[in-house]
């Protein structure tokens, strides 16, 4: 795997709170843990990450008095003096930072009117062809019925005018229609989506975050979670064969078993064999994850406790719960606090407190019939199918993998 030296580039960053400032964030999070080296440069904002490199430069900002003055002079006198002297400083230290960097992705930046002269700096390096140039096309004025009238004049009219060299990224397909129609020309745009980063949002152990990226978790269909020791009365068999029925039927589900099982309590051992036993027999031996038991690739032992079990939870689509017998159901509990869809037992005591809230099942229906219920329940929750789509679709890991490095790696690779 190649690893780049990528630069970040936009008017500001966080702490500064704003749309664009988040996706840089996320962006440059996700790079440095796929081993890029990354540094963010812009007008405005702190160091917010030890992982990487923040440099200010004022004059790369939307506030700066000197580029403020400059977009006086030319609205009100049309002299673009400070414009051009400007845009030589911006343009030499965007030499300077180039030297050592394989691309800049420059957000915004080249299609908002907030810093004219950083936007003719970038048209003049790109002239250049040394370094490849992104632009990450957000938003443009001209979208607008509001735009203000004098940015339909030059030099303004650069904001609507694309580069030969400049490489375009747009945020949807509805964006990139609207810059075709902006540029007045077939310049292909690449659609990479913005993402949401599932890590930070829910604030996951990095355990957790560990186990889901070497088990690729957010690339599943579907995950249940039960959080139950490795006992008989669990029915975790159910579970086992349940797994196996949605994947006859098409859906790549896996089952995050947390419990462990008592290794002086020889009935329990029998019984973990036996799972194991079956699991091989069905063809699903990697799908259930007895966590337990779970070691990394580095020879650790995982070992769940409540924050990670809480995190199976967060990114789970289902509290799965077989159990023959209980004496109450904490779990539906804990699922309940999080909005986590509850399918279980027609059990009494599961009956007791979920009442009309839950998927039920009989214990005397079988693997194949269950299924068919958690599928029907499911697709009755929109949010629930929304949840999904959102993670195999927007979680910046998988946008990386499936997008962005390709991007990137045509980008470099054909500068």
């Amino acid at each position: 795997m190649s690893t780049y030296n990528i630069a970040l580039l936009h008017y500001s960053c966080p702490p500064v709170v704003g749309g664009v400032e988040e996706v840089l964030r996320q962006q440059a999070a996700v790079l440095h843990r796929h081993f890029h080296n990354v540094k963010v440069f812009a007008g405005a904002g702190k160091q917010f990450s030890p992982d990487f490199l923040v440099e200010i430069n004022p004059l790369l900002g939307s506030r700066n008095k000197y580029v403020l003055h400059a977009h006086r002079d030319i609205i009100e006198k049309n002299d673009i003096d400070n414009l051009h002297k400007l845009s030589k400083k911006i343009y030499n230290y965007l030499k300077t930072i180039s030297k050592d960097v394989d691309v800049i992705i420059a957000h915004n930046v080249l299609t908002l009117h907030y810093n004219l002269p950083l936007t003719y700096a970038l048209h003049r390096f790109a002239d250049d062809n040394e370094t490849p140039l992104v632009s990450w096309n957000h938003d443009s004025p001209f979208f607008y019925e509001n735009c203000p009238e004098y940015l339909h004049n030059k030099p303004w009219d650069i904001l609507k005018t694309s580069h030969e060299n400049i490489h375009y990224v747009t945020i949807t397909d509805y964006r990139r229609k609207l810059f075709d129609k902006l540029y007045k020309t077939k310049k292909r745009f690449t659609v990479i989506p913005n993402g949401v980063d599932p890590y930070v949002f829910f604030k996951l152990d990095p355990l957790t975050i560990r186990l889901i990226r070497e088990q690729n978790l957010f690339k599943a269909d579907f995950l249940m979670v039960q959080p139950s020791r490795l006992h008989p009365r669990k029915n975790f068999e159910l579970s086992i064969k349940v797994i196996r029925a949605l994947h006859d039927r098409g859906v790549h589900a896996r089952l995050l078993a947390t419990g462990a099982y008592d290794p002086h309590e020889p009935r329990t051992v029998e019984y973990y064999k036996k799972l194991k036993i079956l699991s091989r027999k069905l063809g699903v031996e990697k799908d259930i994850l007895l966590l337990a038991e779970y070691k990394f690739r580095s020879g650790e032992s995982y070992t769940p406790d409540r924050i990670t079990t809480r995190d199976l939870y967060l990114i789970a689509d289902i509290l799965f719960m077989p159990s023959s017998h209980e004496g109450f159901g904490l779990p539906l509990l804990e699922a309940g606090m999080i909005k986590l869809p509850i399918v279980c037992s027609d059990i009494p005591p599961f009956r007791e407190i979920g009442a009309d809230d839950v998927c039920f099942f009989s214990l005397r229906d079988s693997p194949e019939e269950i299924a068919k219920k958690i599928m029907d329940f499911i697709s009755s929750l929109k949010t629930q199918k929304f949840f999904r789509g959102v993670i195999r679709k927007h979680a910046w890991d998988n946008i990386y993998e499936t997008l962005f490095l390709p991007f990137l790696e045509g980008v470099i690779n054909r500068k």
